[in-house]
């Protein structure tokens, strides 16, 4: 700890983030000791950002409940669970919980920022025939759109086993075509990760033909348009 609180220092870290937090269950061991780690990093004078998918089912914070009229987790009242003699709730203290929804079409800001979104990405492609308005461009934003419901796991996802697929193939390049071939569903983001029996694998569906589509089309704001 002394070592990462000197590296911290010296090398002027304001912002710590650690994902993936929701593999940790709260009945093995090492995984309480990872928690406790976790506490340990919130004395280090840096912001500690812990990023997950259904972090209150988790237990991590406890289980919690979504309240609309609110809108905000509330969680229940304080139980006598201890790990490690430390009370759970502990860290909820020490928290504020802030959920992200998906990105929508429903406005022009939001499909500006879903393009901002698709824009970051991009930059950091590394295929050998990789261009600029590989994904912003023509109707990829919008194809994009349709195969994830705008759900930034699945998009991380869907891309990822994209160029896994071009350096395979050595197309070296993300296309319609070879993202149709590529299988994502919900089951993604629930399927718990340390599972030993895997998900059945569906068979790729052909992606129908369709017009032109007036979301991105007509109300934009798009970064750059395809020619042809």
């Amino acid at each position: 700890m002394r070592q990462v609180a000197e590296s911290l220092r010296d090398h002027g870290v304001k912002v710590l983030i650690i994902d993936d937090i929701n593999r940790l269950r709260m009945h093995r061991a090492d995984d309480q000791d990872v928690l406790d780690l976790m506490r340990a990093f919130m004395g280090l004078g840096v912001t500690l950002i812990l990023t997950g998918v259904n972090i209150p089912g988790t237990g991590l914070l406890r289980e919690a409940r979504w309240q609309p009229k609110q809108q905000s987790w509330v969680m229940p009242s304080l139980e006598s669970t201890r790990v490690h003699g430390l009370e759970v709730t502990q860290t909820e203290r020490c928290f504020e919980l802030v959920a992200l929804d998906r990105f929508r079409t429903t406005t022009p800001a939001g499909i500006q920022a879903f393009v901002n979104h698709l824009k970051g990405i991009e930059e950091h492609l590394r295929l050998l025939n990789a261009r600029d308005g590989i994904l912003t461009e023509g109707t990829m934003p919008e194809y994009l759109m349709c195969r994830t419901n705008g759900v930034v796991g699945l998009l991380g996802r869907l891309i990822e086993d994209g160029c896994l697929e071009a350096m395979a193939s050595g197309k070296e390049l993300l296309d319609e075509a070879l993202l149709d071939e590529i299988v994502i569903g919900r089951n993604d983001l629930t399927h718990p990760p340390d599972s030993e029996a895997a998900a059945p694998t569906p068979k790729p569906a052909k992606r129908r033909s369709r017009g032109r589509n007036t979301v991105f089309d007509d109300h934009g704001p798009r970064t750059g348009q395809a020619a042809g």
